[in-house]
């Protein structure tokens, strides 16, 4: 009897540990970006974007922003240049639908220039600007591959987490050349954006898995129990 029990309050304090070491692992979930995802459509599939809030938080603001007032709706990709970049137009003038007052007031700001030592790999979203380092606004290009010869001179405000077989999909289509820009023969439009949070569909999932988990651990509880008590 005095065995069983132990083993008994053996089992207890492992479950105690699973608990705990499954904690550990949603913690260790990607801290880089914020919470926040940002969805473009288009014709050749969806585009998921996540946010760099702690290196670019003021340009962050202002690109949710935008998506919050549906800003990018209508607007497109004017330029695709395989192995580079694909770069959404500027809204103010990409939209084919008309802006309201709001949505102007925000797509006439401008963003000062937040540089960081983040690389501009594939899947990067860096902000579009002129020569005055904080001109940004709202065109920003998708790094299609490395470039590193664009760091540290354009702010990086987030990556790509979903659709990379939509850019190699964009990446095919025919192009022409217009100076220095690579630009598809035909639009690519941005027909709907949306946007979620992250946080509560991992609410959802880790309250399914403990509740599997508790259920599972009463029915081990019981069957213990019976095992040790008379």
């Amino acid at each position: 009897m005095g065995i069983r029990c132990f083993a008994f309050r053996l089992f207890l304090l492992s479950l105690s540990l699973s608990f705990s070491g499954f904690g550990r692992t949603v913690s260790s979930l990607d801290t880089d970006l914020g919470t926040a995802r940002v969805v473009f459509q288009t014709a050749y599939g969806d585009i998921e974007f996540g946010f760099f809030p702690h290196v670019a938080p003021k340009t962050v603001e202002h690109i949710f922003k935008l998506v919050q007032l549906g800003c990018y709706n209508t607007n497109h990709f004017f330029r695709v240049d395989k192995g580079f970049v694909a770069q959404v137009a500027d809204v103010v003038g990409g939209r084919t639908a008309p802006m309201n007052e709001e949505q102007s007031l925000e797509a006439e700001k401008t963003v000062v220039g937040e540089f960081s030592s983040v690389k501009h790999v594939r899947g990067i979203l860096s902000m579009g600007r002129y020569s005055d380092p904080d001109s940004a606004s709202s065109s920003f290009s998708v790094l299609l591959g490395d470039a590193p010869h664009l760091d540290g001179q354009y702010a990086i405000f987030g990556r790509v987490t979903k659709g990379d077989d939509t850019l190699r999909k964009l990446e095919e289509l025919p192009t022409r050349r217009e100076g220095i820009f690579v630009m598809p023969t035909e639009r690519i439009t941005i027909f709907s954006t949306y946007y979620y949070d992250t946080t509560a569909e991992k609410c959802e999932w880790e309250k399914e898995i403990l509740k599997r988990r508790l259920s599972e651990s009463f029915i081990e509880v019981e069957r213990q129990r019976m095992k040790c008590l008379p």
